[in-house]
């Protein structure tokens, strides 16, 4: 039987990560259990992850959404789906979505639909505006703002 790393040893690395870069819970679970650390402590070495402030799971959230919209141009249909597979509660998930500026948000789909558009001179009008909208959609973007944005693209 292959055993992990200790407690205490697991709780060092985590605080190295930590103090590196951003992170919640859910990748620090991940990281213990790539590291075999018994299971039993994993709920104690978060704990003092957050007692300590390596962790905050408000303040990860808050840049993991303003760096995955403003730089990655994600939609909010993907930044909330990947915070839930990361195991971040819904209730910080829905308060750092309603903190994006919809202006600046709708810009910035506009623009990406803009870019792909330019890529489809060669379609039917009712074919760009499919690819659009699923564009739109894969990155995450919300279908009634998508498809908005779309019709007025497209006159």
């Amino acid at each position: 039987m292959t055993t992990g790393i200790s407690k205490e040893k697991a709780l060092a690395k985590a605080q190295n990560i930590c103090a590196k870069m951003e992170k919640c819970k859910g990748d620090i679970r991940q990281k213990l259990f790539e590291w075999k650390v018994e299971k039993q402590f994993h709920d104690e070495i978060l704990e003092q992850l957050e007692k300590d402030k390596f962790i905050d799971e408000n303040r990860f959230v808050k840049f993991f959404v303003r760096d995955k919209y403003k730089l990655n141009k994600w939609g909010k249909v993907k930044i909330d789906f990947t915070l839930r597979a990361k195991e971040v509660s819904s209730d910080v998930i829905q308060d750092a979505l309603e903190s994006i500026d919809l202006d600046e948000y709708t810009e910035i789909c506009k623009d990406l639909l803009q870019k792909k558009l330019k890529s489809l001179t060669k379609e039917e009008p009712d074919q760009q505006k499919q690819k659009l909208v699923r564009f739109g959609q894969s990155r995450g973007y919300e279908a009634s703002l998508v498809y908005k944005i779309a019709e007025k693209l497209l006159v």
